[in-house]
């Protein structure tokens, strides 16, 4: 038998950290969407028990580092499963972009493997379990818009923001979020507005969400990296109407609510990055259906 799961990466529309927590991790405060930008997920049952990882990108672990085989080996061992999975990952996502593309991997992999393992498990549990992988796979479970809290595993659904393109351009650099949040200065930050977005996404103030994005990490992967301060000033200047790394970087992010404009910020791109991609915001949650 055979499942696809389709596997959106997110942006952060604001993105805020509070203080350090005593586990060590940080506590976050933010706003998550999902982009019509997608791996493809493959699940196929194997006629013997192990779990193999297949992908033609060569940045994509195949084996217990990669987060779809863990969210395997948890379901395996948590129910008790005595089959083998073959897992093949198609990438759109760029990797270590800041865009949750291992994460929603995982998602994507619990969601199938819920099916074909007839596991009937709601999206509540199944975020619960991918709570215990990473931060942002909770999120990607449901996949839709939501303020994330705690270490980002609290997901508070909200609605989806009005629809706009979005264009995302990636530096060919590779940013550790461990490296970032480590240089993060809690006492120097300014805090963006994260209940005001959350007010401007409900009203679908398309204005205002372009002037409430803000995200605390920037300013740090902007010093390590000046490459992405780069392409964020030439998103600015191509015509977006609002620009913003997300996550830990190093992707950056513009909005562009007219499809008349979006060629001029896409074509601009292309000359500093060669990774460059015009999409849609989704902001729709998934279903099990």
């Amino acid at each position: 038998m055979r499942v696809l799961e389709k596997a959106p990466a997110k942006i952060n529309l604001s993105l805020d950290v509070l203080h350090k927590r005593k586990d060590c991790f940080h506590e976050v405060k933010m706003i998550m969407t999902t982009i019509d930008l997608a791996d493809r997920v493959e699940l196929v049952d194997l006629p013997f028990e192990e779990i193999r990882i297949v992908s033609h990108n060569r940045f994509v672990p195949d084996d217990q580092r990669n987060l779809a085989y863990q969210a395997a080996k948890l379901l395996k061992d948590r129910f008790g499963i005595r089959k083998g999975i073959s897992i093949s990952i198609t990438k759109t996502i760029p990797v270590a972009a800041g865009l949750a593309g291992g994460s929603s991997d995982a998602a994507a992999t619990l969601r199938g493997l819920n099916r074909l393992w007839n596991l009937g498990l709601t999206l509540d549990e199944l975020a619960e379990l991918g709570a215990e992988i990473g931060s942002d796979v909770s999120f990607c479970v449901y996949g839709g818009t939501a303020l994330a809290t705690g270490r980002g595993e609290i997901i508070h659904h909200i609605d989806p923001p009005p629809h706009c393109w979005v264009v995302l351009a990636k530096p060919t650099i590779g940013v550790s979020t461990a490296d970032v949040y480590k240089n993060l200065n809690i006492n120097t930050i300014k805090h963006p507005d994260v209940d005001g977005m959350i007010a401007a996404i409900e009203a679908r103030d398309y204005d205002q969400i372009c002037s409430l994005m803000g995200n605390v990490l920037e300013s740090v992967t902007l010093t390590m990296y000046p490459e992405v301060g780069n392409i964020k000033d030439q998103m600015k200047r191509f015509g977006a109407d609002a620009v913003l790394m997300s996550g830990s970087g190093p992707t950056v992010f513009g909005l562009v609510q007219y499809e008349s404009r979006l060629p001029r910020v896409y074509n601009g791109l292309r000359g500093f990055c060669d990774q460059v991609f015009a999409v849609r915001m989704l902001g729709e949650r998934n279903s099990l259906d």
